[in-house]
């Protein structure tokens, strides 16, 4: 990658770290800096659900983007693991989306069509398929579809290994950063000023998720119109395979963990920076769990937490190269952070290391905060 020279990237979420990794596998020369510890903010607090088809909103280019994520997930999963020695716990066993009145019934099978005509695996269950599947559901499910194709990795895990991953390629990754700030002239790039002082780099990727919009030294014509969306979650003790799947109920869904937690998600919520658990998230969360799968009550809660999302106006992420030379954003990705970890890393890499941008076509509007 000579063209490429130094880049630098400017948050250490998973999006920032996969490209880190991605493009350091290449042959870059790759410096992260990030203000906290590594893998943290959006990128811990998440499920790590790997969903495009259960969350799908109409949008075909997201959905065609996630899909495409979804489907180099083994392989991305694969690579990190042999450069880390860490292993993300990734499981494609299908998610569970479960209905409990007629109408929400009607949507699912007519989702399934649509997913059918698409060649998606997918089934719909009748109540006792459902109960059979999932027995900690409540006696009034009146159905479900499985998505076989879908389901979560340990995105807590998969951020430690990318930290570990990132660092064996020789990734120089600045912790605590302070006074990061983006510097450029009129046409270009020229690098990353720091606590540490002045870094030239031929390329700068924004990645700073929630706080993209607030790096200094983008011109306000380019910075990304991103702002935060809270959300809040918990986790239960429950017993290693009582929820055998990722299962979506009304208002929540449930994720299970190899090490016996299960968690409760999300809230979403217009509350600026704010990171503060509220016991009204919390009940919001319980209630849902008391309609749908109540018998998890029974379990201790062992942990609450929320992070902030990093939305945009149409709720598509930003990632590509801006008109200053060498300054890519690589942000917004909302409740996709996650699944779109490998496609972004990948995208953006071809794009430093050919300038293949032909595909962040759809992916970059010049809209600012």
């Amino acid at each position: 990658m000579e063209r490429a020279g130094d880049v630098a990237v400017i948050g250490a979420g998973l999006i920032g770290l996969g490209i880190a990794f991605e493009l350091a596998s290449r042959g870059a020369t790759v410096r992260v800096y990030e203000r906290g510890e590594p893998a943290r903010a959006a990128s811990w607090a998440g499920a790590g659900m790997l969903a495009p088809y259960s969350e799908s909103t109409g949008d075909e280019q997201m959905l065609a983007l996630g899909a495409q994520s979804l489907s180099r997930y083994p392989e991305f999963v694969d690579r990190v693991r042999a450069a880390s020695g860490i292993d993300p716990h990734l499981h494609l066993d299908g998610i569970v989306s479960a209905a409990f009145d007629e109408e929400r019934l009607r949507e699912l099978r007519a989702h399934a069509q649509a997913l059918a005509r698409r060649g998606v695996d997918c089934e719909l269950l009748d109540r006792e398929s459902t109960l059979a599947a999932e027995p900690a559901l409540a006696r009034t499910v009146l159905g479900a579809l499985l998505r076989r194709s879908e389901g979560y990795v340990d995105n807590r895990r998969l951020g430690r290994a990318l930290v570990a991953a990132c660092e064996a390629k020789g990734v120089t990754i600045v912790r605590s950063a302070t006074d990061v700030a983006v510097e450029a002239d009129a046409r270009r790039v020229l690098g990353v000023r720091s606590h540490l002082g002045f870094t030239p780099a031929s390329y700068v990727v924004v990645a700073a998720g929630a706080w993209s919009a607030s790096v200094p030294g983008i011109p306000t014509q380019f910075a990304p119109a991103v702002r935060p969306v809270k959300g809040q979650m918990l986790a239960l003790a429950a017993p290693v395979g009582f929820l055998k799947r990722t299962t979506w109920i009304p208002g929540a869904y449930l994720v299970p963990r190899e090490d016996g937690r299960l968690l409760v998600g999300a809230t979403m919520e217009d509350a600026g920076f704010d990171e503060r658990v509220t016991g009204s998230g919390l009940r919001t969360l319980l209630d849902a769990v008391h309609m749908g799968a109540p018998s998890l009550l029974d379990f201790a809660v062992t942990e609450v937490w929320a992070g902030l999302r990093p939305g945009t106006p149409d709720g598509r992420p930003l990632i590509g190269p801006t008109p200053i030379e060498g300054l890519i954003l690589a942000t917004g990705h909302y409740r996709n952070g996650i699944l779109l970890t490998p496609v972004t890393a990948a995208y953006v890499a071809d794009c430093i290391e050919r300038g293949d941008a032909e595909a962040l076509a759809p992916w970059l509007r010049m809209t600012t905060a």
